[in-house]
């Protein structure tokens, strides 16, 4: 074999051992609307990466600070960044030869009839390396989908902090809430119970009958009642926001006041196809889509020969002190080739399987799409509807207040019955707690939607690489 051959058969192999069989990836095109139906605003925007603060709560970023060093949820996926970075590097090293060593000592004796030959030792001790080549583009495959599932980790990661900040500020303005609607039942009953002491004075010198003393009693009774059902709430808050911020269940003394809240100005959604690229679920599912396509060009590999190359290079000796010092060169080179040939069509159905979950990620992919529009429309939904329905809530609690305190004059002045005072009591104690839930409401609607639109945290440096954007943009 003259040189220009041994040259063209080396570039082949290069060549061939370069190419991958399977499909290449290809970024899914999904349908998607021009703008958000329930976007007032109809413009673009960089998202405040620390929208949290804009609440102006102390408190509140500092839970979110711990949350974000403690909790588990972002510690195991932490951890399950560096095991997918871990595997890349495993996978990686399959496309290389693999360097060995191979030591054997032994002893035997070979009975060849007439021919008795004594007993004899041997040792060898040899290197070896040993090389699939990959042709078809098995390990080549294999990476990408490693990478790619690297890439779809390292987004899973920032989610489930993305996630993170979200509970601890629904749930830290959910125990405002609670605790807001204890007080207002402490209030209540403190009332109730000087109304009720005034009621039984009353019924002992015979002004009122005894059915207005029991529908006081009554109203005490609901008062009292409200107070420990509200005491559990706030408990059960408070430890399910000390698990947020990774600490065992315990009292969490919250000292913001529920409506000395600020509320966020409105927010521009932006344009739909944007928030493709700023959701992390939706960037997760694109990469996990990428990697199992890539598994397709993996399984049509395995249906094709493999090809390995082997080599060895040591000594051999009888006696093992001179085998390092006398002993004879030993060494072996060989290779092999290894396909199928008849399997009852277990390889192509690899392939079908693999195609199969392929179609499911487009779809889950597809879906995730879907919802993220869905959540953006939704809360776009709630800050708009919570204004209104705050708005009312309070008019109906001022409402509440006014007729509680002139149904008292007129029921002190016999113009009517206790039943007035009772039915404008009910009314006030109860536009009171409906107040303060549409309250955190509000502020919750304010969280979804930033929590929609893919803002929250990230790393310093794609912080400050936003803040100069910015900045290059104002000034152009």
């Amino acid at each position: 074999m003259n040189r220009s051959i041994k040259y063209f058969l080396v570039i082949l192999l290069i060549g061939v051992a370069g190419c991958a069989v399977g499909p290449n990836f290809e970024k899914p095109v999904v349908d998607k609307p021009d703008h958000f139906n329930y976007d007032s605003l109809r413009a673009d925007t960089v998202l405040n990466l620390r929208w949290w603060e804009l609440f102006n709560d102390e408190q509140l970023i500092a839970h979110i600070d711990t949350a974000l060093v403690n909790n588990r949820d972002v510690r195991i996926a932490a951890s399950r960044v560096e095991e997918a970075r871990f595997v890349v590097g495993y996978t990686r090293a399959d496309q290389w030869p693999f360097f060995g060593y191979d030591m054997k000592a032994g002893r035997q004796k070979l009975n060849l009839g007439e021919n008795m030959n004594s007993p004899f030792n041997s040792f060898t001790t040899m290197g070896n390396v040993s090389w699939e080549v990959s042709f078809w583009g098995k390990y080549r495959r294999m990476n990408e989908a490693a990478r790619e599932e690297l890439m779809g980790t390292q987004y899973a990661h920032r989610a489930v902090m993305i996630s993170l900040i979200s509970e601890v500020a629904s749930t830290y303005f959910l125990l405002l809430d609670y605790n807001s609607r204890l007080e207002i039942a402490r209030q209540t009953l403190e009332s109730r119970r000087k109304g009720l002491r005034i009621m039984k004075d009353k019924f002992e010198y015979g002004t009122i009958p005894e059915l207005d003393l029991n529908q006081a009693e009554i109203q005490e009774a609901i008062a009292a009642a409200s107070v420990p059902k509200f005491e559990r709430s706030v408990a059960q808050t408070e430890h399910a926001l000390s698990i947020l911020l990774g600490q065992n269940p315990e009292s969490i003394p919250a000292s913001g006041i529920l409506t000395d809240q600020k509320e966020p100005p409105d927010i521009p959604a932006g344009i739909p196809s944007d928030l493709l690229q700023r959701r992390l679920d939706v960037m997760e599912a694109e990469h996990r889509y990428a990697a199992q396509n890539a598994r397709i060009g993996v399984a049509q590999a395995m249906r094709w020969p493999v090809i390995s190359l082997t080599a060895g290079l040591g000594v051999a000796s009888g006696d093992l002190t001179s085998l390092l010092s006398s002993g004879s060169l030993a060494w072996s080179v060989g290779g092999g080739i290894v396909g199928p040939i008849f399997n009852f069509g277990k390889n192509k159905r690899r392939v079908q399987i693999e195609r199969q979950k392929t179609d499911q990620s487009l779809l889950f992919y597809e879906n995730t799409v879907l919802n993220a529009f869905r959540d953006v429309e939704d809360a776009l939904v709630e800050v708009h509807t919570y204004k209104k329905e705050l708005s009312s809530r309070i008019r109906q609690r001022d409402a509440a207040q006014n007729a509680n305190m002139l149904s008292k004059e007129r029921y002190d002045g016999g113009v009517t019955s206790y039943l007035e005072v009772l039915d404008s009591e009910r009314s006030l104690f109860n536009a009171e707690l409906s107040t303060s839930e549409t309250y955190q409401r509000r502020l919750n609607s304010y969280v979804k939607l930033y929590k929609a639109l893919g803002g929250g945290w990230i790393s310093a440096e794609e912080e400050q690489a936003a803040k100069d954007q910015a900045a290059q943009d104002q000034q152009n």
